[in-house]
């Protein structure tokens, strides 16, 4: 099996905005990275996209000399790849089979690491004739500036190299024990947005200050600490353990009274119309500008609490 240092050439299969931000984080690592999708259009799609967030990328440093090309055909782009990068829509039938093509094309020792935000790893690889040497390697959007990448693998030996392979670019990979539907970050995510939309079912305040709650409060701490570190803090100098004795029983009682929102017509307009009061006009462009731009301080800003 490939070691990650071993790792020279990397296809990227499905360049949407996850597979071309992949590609611009590899070739700043010097990694020479063959591209292919389906899709009219996207070789220009990719260069353009690329372009811009090599520039991101130049601000850490990162100025690499990979080689990108495109291959409209998908034997082509992984011909010689010591590692696939597979963002193909988050359609079961569709990744299953497109892994299992990508399991005849490539040699033993090459890693398929799958992008799927909330499909199980069982499920995709049924019909690999070689599953173990295929993971899921789940990242956050724009994985070139977003560190995490989370790791569902058959068999630990690779699931670590893996983990190795992104660990080399910056990223920070977590390996799941098992499986789960959504993984670890957007299982957290979704309990949080299930509140988010039950506070605009409830009338309890506007889209927008409910987005300005969090981010101008928790999730300030949540960019250096976890929720588990946050309230180990929160515990004084007894830590967690003094936080669950005395404070636990607060938390079990909010998790109580927490709402479970149905996402009916009415609800979804309140929320569309809130975010178009947010948004202030702003084109989607100039939002995820904005957004990168911020991402882009915060992570040459922070320090990880537990960081390693």
């Amino acid at each position: 099996m490939t070691k990650h240092n071993e790792i020279r050439r990397v296809a990227v299969v499905g360049c949407g905005t996850v597979g071309a931000s992949w590609a611009a984080l590899f070739t700043a690592h010097g990694l020479d990275v063959a591209a292919t999708d389906p899709d009219p259009g996207s070789s220009e799609r990719l260069s353009a996209f690329v372009a811009q967030a090599r520039a991101q990328l130049a601000e850490f440093g990162l100025a690499g000399e990979g080689r990108l090309t495109f291959h409209p055909e998908l034997e082509a782009a992984v011909a010689d790849a010591d590692f696939v990068q597979e963002n193909a829509p988050e359609a079961e039938g569709l990744k299953r089979a497109l892994l299992a093509r990508l399991d005849t094309l490539l040699p033993p020792g090459a890693i398929i690491a799958s992008s799927t935000s909330a499909m199980l790893r069982s499920a995709i690889v049924a019909d690999c004739a070689r599953p173990e040497r295929v993971v899921v390697a789940h990242p956050f959007n724009p994985p070139h500036l977003v560190p995490l990448v989370e790791i569902v693998a058959g068999d630990p030996d690779i699931g670590a190299r893996a983990a190795a392979f992104y660990r080399g670019l910056g990223r920070r990979p977590v390996i799941l024990a098992r499986e789960m539907p959504g993984h670890i970050a957007n299982r957290l995510a979704s309990a949080l947005y299930r509140e988010a939309v039950n506070l605009v079912a409830e009338g309890v305040a506007s889209v927008a200050d409910i987005d300005a709650a969090l981010c101008n409060g928790p999730g300030l701490r949540w960019a250096a600490m976890g929720p588990h570190m946050t309230y180990h803090l929160g515990g004084g100098e007894g830590g967690i353990r003094h936080y669950l004795d005395h404070l636990g029983p607060s938390q079990v009682r909010r998790w109580a009274s927490l709402g479970n929102p149905e996402l009916d017509a009415a609800v979804k307009d309140r929320i569309v119309a809130g975010i178009e009061a947010e948004a202030q006009g702003r084109p989607i462009a100039e939002l995820e500008s904005r957004r990168d731009r911020a991402l882009i301080e915060i992570l040459k800003a922070r320090t990880e609490v537990a960081g390693r």
